[in-house]
């Protein structure tokens, strides 16, 4: 015995399914739009282009370390406005800490480049090209120690790292 079914019996009725989908984006674009208006009254006269990034890699300790980079206006203060934030990149060895940074745009007389203990500071003031960051070492360094070349928009660094006291001390025999 063939049994045989109507065609509309065996089919499954999306519509009500989809017609949830269709609520829930018009929702989330509305909710979206919201958003970018209140954020352009916060910004005021801020224009575009804007850049925004991140690298993720292990830190030294192990951990996950995130890095933000580009012009995006950060919300509240901004140290210094108007600047891009380059894309960095920051290794290390046992001997020495390493800092690249992408900077096209502007000739090497143009990067004003400071480093101390702490922190590399990178800085352009070319119109077009304005760079400004502040990076973080991973350990203390020697200033004194830091060569920096620029080939085809790309800044490397490397600084000696500032080798850590002896631990232990000095041995003293008792009495």
């Amino acid at each position: 015995m063939v049994f045989k079914r109507k065609r509309d019996e065996d089919e499954f009725d999306f519509d009500f399914f989809f017609d949830d989908f269709e609520e829930e984006f018009r929702r989330m674009n509305e909710r979206i739009s919201r958003i970018f208006n209140e954020l352009s009254r916060h910004m005021g006269d801020v224009q575009g282009p804007f850049v925004y990034g991140f690298t993720m890699k292990m830190g030294p300790d192990g951990k996950p370390r995130i890095e933000e980079f580009g012009n995006v206006p950060k919300m509240g203060f901004s140290e210094l406005e108007g600047y891009r934030e380059p894309l960095v990149d920051v290794s290390d060895d046992e001997k020495n800490v390493y800092v690249t940074a992408e900077l096209p745009g502007v000739e090497k007389d143009q990067i004003n480049l400071q480093v101390d203990e702490n922190t590399v500071t990178i800085k352009t003031d070319v119109p077009e090209r304005r760079y400004y960051k502040v990076i973080e070492l991973p350990e203390r360094v020697k200033p004194e120690t830091a060569k920096a070349s620029y080939h085809n928009g790309i800044l490397d660094v490397t600084i000696e790292k500032e080798q850590p006291k002896k631990k232990g001390g000095t041995r003293v025999k008792i009495d």
